[in-house]
């Protein structure tokens, strides 16, 4: 449920009160104000997601209220309430940005259902700057991680101290650690960490498929844990005593096909777990964290060179697919205005987006960007092939060359036309279980790398998230509807149920 509380602004006690008699059994926070100036004065509150503005109100015109609104809190969803006289206002308060209106009487039914949409839109579209703004925070911690490992005489402790010390400030994690794997006892060693009681060469090492850093080695696949105590997978692996919360947010931290370590983050600050778009983050940040890690100090104006993608491509591809995700404003169209930068960042057509049929039986093509060049498949059936694998096992699939892979299926594995191009196709996930793939072939061998995959897998996987719960939002502004039509061609002796 959401945490964003409702401004209800209505001059008049009776509607006041008979909205917080709607809205507070269904465990919603209220405030409430009797006149203009209240309103904009209450809005400050941070916490405040949705504003119920009536338009006559005592000292300034409930139009005036919410053109205020608009200037100094943006981000709030505003419902109109209205009588049928103001019709004229409605109509301009909704070519505003106002999010929905409701005709007096209202009924209780329609109220609650407004409301809720109204949350939800809040909530994603603070969900989606939330995501922004630390993106923007990665790369900046990205360029200076990359310019000390660049610096002459680098010293390796120091950069993965620095960078457990920006994770903590990115995720608002209590705790965070980097475990590097020890080649000659198979074990993970805690090679920095951030905000536990022990030094980081005092920590026991961890060996792999044990605990939840050593399930993520051995799998090579980014875990979030909302609750250790009830999550199978971690079952018996770790000590939930020994945290002050037991959500986890893990991901691999590997060169190509070989792990190097894990990145953990644990115990957030702000949420009682960590959620979907955490675990974006810290995959993104441990596979650009990556070949900083791996091998002799590199100059990072170097990096990039030799055919390699440029090293601040996958955040900037993330940051692209998040600036999408926002900048889109019909619901429909938001995947494939998050596929349009991937094409053109990595000059890949087509680009498409796959979520499985009801029954699993299938892939079906939910968006794709083709660049006018070539047209992915409409359909995949029985899936199979590199892509089937995928889907199967969860597994990244990033090769210049698919057709030299015993897997490869040229009738699955290759765009409508049956050309074999490079290859990237990764999972999608939502809520740790996977909805689907996506596919990307990028014109250049180069470009078809794991780094660059985990982060499309991540950055992809986030807006499907999105474009799904607009789509609920959508079912609920169905039902609005239907409600409104029940109420306006309900009997008379029904309309005593609206106030």
């Amino acid at each position: 449920m959401s945490q964003a509380r409702i401004l209800v602004v209505d001059d008049e006690r009776f509607f006041r009160e008979a909205i917080r008699e709607v809205l507070e059994p269904e465990g919603l926070d209220l405030v409430l104000a009797s006149d203009g100036a209240s309103a904009l004065e209450e809005s400050a509150d941070e916490t405040l997601g949705v504003v119920v503005l009536d338009l006559q109100l005592p000292d300034l015109h409930g139009l005036e209220v919410f053109r205020r609104l608009r200037e100094t809190r943006p981000d709030l969803r505003v419902i109109i309430l209205s009588a049928h006289t103001d019709q004229e206002y409605v109509l301009e308060a909704l070519r505003l940005g106002a999010c929905d209106y409701l005709a007096k009487p209202i009924h209780e039914e329609e109220l609650l259902l407004a409301v809720r949409r109204a949350l939800e839109t809040f909530d994603l579209a603070s969900s989606r700057e939330k995501l922004r703004r630390r993106l923007k925070g990665l790369d900046q911690a990205l360029q200076t991680l990359r310019a000390r490992a660049g610096a002459s005489g680098a010293d390796r402790s120091a950069l993965r101290e620095e960078a457990v010390d920006a994770l903590a400030t990115l995720m608002g994690a209590a705790r965070t650690s980097l475990l590097l794997l020890d080649g000659k006892t198979d074990k993970l060693r805690v090679a920095a960490a951030q905000g536990g009681k022990v030094r980081a060469e005092d920590m026991d090492p961890v060996r792999v498929g044990e605990g939840v850093a050593g399930l993520v080695q051995a799998q090579g696949e980014a875990l979030l844990v909302s609750d250790v105590a009830t999550d199978e997978r971690v079952d018996g692996r770790v000590r939930s005593e020994r945290y002050a919360t037991p959500s986890f947010a893990v991901a691999p931290v590997a060169v190509g096909d070989r792990v190097l370590g894990v990145l953990c983050a644990s115990d957030p600050a702000a949420a009682p777990s960590f959620d979907d778009d955490d675990l974006t983050l810290v995959q993104i940040f441990a596979g650009e964290l990556a070949p900083l890690l791996d091998g002799p100090p590199v100059d990072p104006a170097r990096l990039g060179e030799g055919g390699s993608p440029p090293s601040d491509t996958g955040v900037a591809l993330a940051q692209a697919i998040c600036e999408a995700v926002t900048a889109e404003v019909e619901p429909a169209r938001i995947l494939e205005a998050v596929l349009r930068p991937v094409s053109e960042l990595l000059d890949a057509a087509p680009v498409a987006l796959y979520l499985t049929a009801p029954f699993g039986d299938a892939l079906v093509r939910e968006a794709e960007y083709d660049g006018a060049r070539a047209s992915d498949r409409v359909r995949i059936s029985a899936p199979r092939g590199l892509t089937g694998t995928v889907l199967e096992n969860g597994r990244l699939v990033a090769t210049g060359e698919p057709a030299l892979d015993p897997r490869f299926d040229p009738e699955v594995d290759t765009a409508e036309d049956g050309v074999a191009r490079p290859l990237l196709c990764g999972p999608l996930r939502f809520r740790n279980k996977i909805l689907g793939v996506f596919r990307a072939f990028p014109a250049r061998e180069a470009d078809a790398v794991p780094e660059l995959g985990e982060v499309l897998s991540a950055a992809l996987s986030a807006a499907v998230r999105n474009a799904l719960l607009y789509r609920s939002l959508v079912e609920t502004i169905e039902e609005v509807a239907a409600a409104r039509r029940q109420a306006e061609t309900a009997p008379s002796d029904s309309q005593s149920e609206g106030f």
